[in-house]
């Protein structure tokens, strides 16, 4: 059993994304073959934010799927939480970066008022809380009624003929290529034990439904070893006297 405290993993979470973030894109393209770039664009699609929207990308990291987000939305306002100013540092100085408004935050414990934000987005985030279902709560606090939260994740292996195959990627392949990459073992050991030991997308999406989001979909890539689980937050049902006052000339 782990006694940590989740303060104490944080730290050291913190601290180990921090010693890999000049590099994180670079492993992160390499490790899925450049399919990641597509999986963010997937991301935003399912966001279905409007011209002009306010979108919070939480976990952000070095600012992918935000910056992404201002290349390819007209007028949206992005604001890109994390924990780790390091890997934030890396993202301010991309093109675009200048654009976005950076926020260190905690994914347990948001600091922006409820129902402000069109659409939440994450990526492999959920992965590294200590409490997946409080992560969900608070963006579906901040998210507006009939907003849509989008999470991106790694996913263990699915049970078919391809299996062993990504048992080995993940366990030989990606520590070797981070270390030769980045120097540093740790970093690239976490990512597959985490991601072995994580939730499927299904397990995400029943957590999702459990917090409150309605019509849950599910969407895998990379021979199932990616999801990107997408929830909408219920819209606010309008009672009749509300309903005739909204008519009334």
């Amino acid at each position: 059993m782990n006694n940590r405290r989740p303060s104490e993993e944080t730290r050291e979470i913190r601290s180990m994304f921090g010693s890999i973030a000049r590099r994180y894109d670079i492993m992160n393209s390499l490790m899925t073959f450049g399919r990641d770039h597509a999986w963010r664009r997937y991301v935003i699609d399912m966001a279905l934010l409007p011209t002009g929207g306010r979108l919070l990308d939480v976990g952000t990291g070095t600012g992918k799927i935000a910056l992404d987000a201002v290349a390819k939305i007209p007028d949206v306002a992005v604001v890109a939480a994390d924990f780790s100013s390091k890997m934030m540092r890396v993202g301010k100085e991309q093109t675009g970066g200048r654009s976005i408004r950076w926020c260190c935050a905690d994914a347990l414990r948001l600091p922006f008022p409820d129902s402000h934000f069109h659409a939440v987005t994450s990526g492999y985030l959920v992965r590294n809380v200590t409490d997946i279902k409080k992560a969900f709560e608070e963006q579906m606090r901040v998210v507006v009624p009939g907003g849509r939260v989008v999470c991106l994740d790694t996913s263990p292996a699915p049970p078919n003929i391809l299996r062993p195959f990504a048992l080995f990627y993940l366990r030989c392949v990606i520590p070797l290529l981070g270390w030769m990459i980045t120097k540093e073992k740790a970093a690239y050991r976490y990512l597959p034990a985490s991601t072995e030991a994580f939730k499927t997308p299904e397990e995400l999406a029943g957590i999702m439904e459990e917090v409150g989001f309605h019509e849950v979909v599910i969407q895998r890539f990379m021979f199932g070893n990616i999801g990107v689980v997408t929830g909408r937050r219920p819209p606010v049902k309008l009672n009749s006297e509300q309903i005739q006052s909204k008519h009334l000339p």
